[in-house]
């Protein structure tokens, strides 16, 4: 016999209140529910209706049949994606140079951060924050022509400081070795947005309240002490949130200074998956298989979110959802 589990009164009774409750708030806040109907709106616009696209990546998509016209293929698109052995190649550049951008520029903003809080001359902390902030204002062309003049073989200041210092003989092609591109690639992605990337930390140690430091300061704290068991601490809830939003993008790197440093003698090294995307759908022409990698960047950064998020939320109770 059938038995029919029931909910006891009482829950199905909190269930209906909680409901009211929610439905009552709603209520008394529809002005903030009216004013964010249009950015609603364009998010859906913009950020799902092109989903749509995705049909392709399980059809053999032609430009001039459209997407409700071409032929359905299923998923033999992502079995040639997946048996290309450079998908292999640029998958492995692109976590690279993903992760070491990504510990450089998380552990150089929170110690640039923590170092600037300290700084008790007002004129200097300006000049270095303004110093720091410029490069993230000047365009990815700029900073990767003047990259590129620094390491010249031809006249380039690194490979005459080096030669004056009698460190080496002959000018070094540094863009040319492949094992040092991404090297070369982290440390000018540090230097464009290192500055950039305190100002959030350097608003979140302002907001800590200073009677913290004055109390361990009678205590006969020192500055390192106080860095380390305040302005740490108050620094890791909005550190944890970034670094989950971080991880999202691991695999989203774009190709902007891949290209603009790249070359063809380092291709191995500094191709990512978005130039490989570009390469096979507008150099081959076969955009579903460009497509199909689009929507594997997406599975794969949905994952690391809630991968970050679960630990997060099991070592803290910093979380993001």
């Amino acid at each position: 016999m059938q038995q029919t589990v029931q909910n006891p009164p009482h829950t199905v009774k909190k269930t209906q209140t909680q409901r009211r409750s929610w439905i009552r708030r709603l209520g008394s806040q529809y002005q903030l529910v009216f004013l964010s109907i249009p950015f609603v709106l364009l998010v859906i616009l913009f950020n799902y209706v092109p989903l749509w696209g995705w049909l392709a990546a399980f059809q053999d998509y032609k430009p001039f049949k459209g997407v409700t016209g071409s032929e359905f293929v299923g998923l033999s698109n992502f079995k040639v994606l997946f048996a290309d052995p450079h998908f292999l190649v640029v998958l492995r550049n692109t976590l690279v140079m993903s992760g070491m951008s990504l510990i450089t520029g998380f552990v150089g903003a929170i110690t640039l951060a923590l170092l600037l809080n300290e700084v008790q001359v007002r004129w200097f902390k300006r000049i270095v924050q303004t110093v720091t902030y410029i490069p993230h204002f000047v365009s990815m062309v700029v900073i990767a022509n003047i990259v590129l003049m620094f390491l010249s073989p031809d006249g380039g200041f690194i490979n005459n400081l080096l030669m004056n210092l009698g460190w080496i003989d002959k000018p070094i092609y540094f863009m040319g070795k492949g094992e040092w591109f991404w090297v070369i690639h982290t440390i000018t992605g540090l230097w464009k947005e290192l500055g950039w990337s305190t100002i959030i930390y350097l608003a979140v140690l302002a907001g800590i309240n200073s009677e913290l430091y004055e109390a361990a300061a009678v205590d006969g704290a020192s500055r390192l002490r106080k860095m380390l068991h305040i302005s740490i601490p108050g620094l890791m809830p909005t550190a944890t949130l970034l670094l989950i939003m971080s991880v999202g993008s691991l695999i989203n790197t774009g190709y902007e200074s891949q290209m603009l440093l790249g070359n063809p003698l380092v291709i191995d090294y500094s191709e990512v998956l978005d130039l490989y995307a570009l390469s096979v759908s507008f150099g081959g022409g076969d955009y579903s298989v460009g497509v199909a990698l689009s929507m594997f960047k997406g599975f794969v950064s949905i994952v690391l979110v809630v991968m970050v998020n679960f630990i997060a939320r099991k070592l803290s109770d910093t979380r993001l959802f």
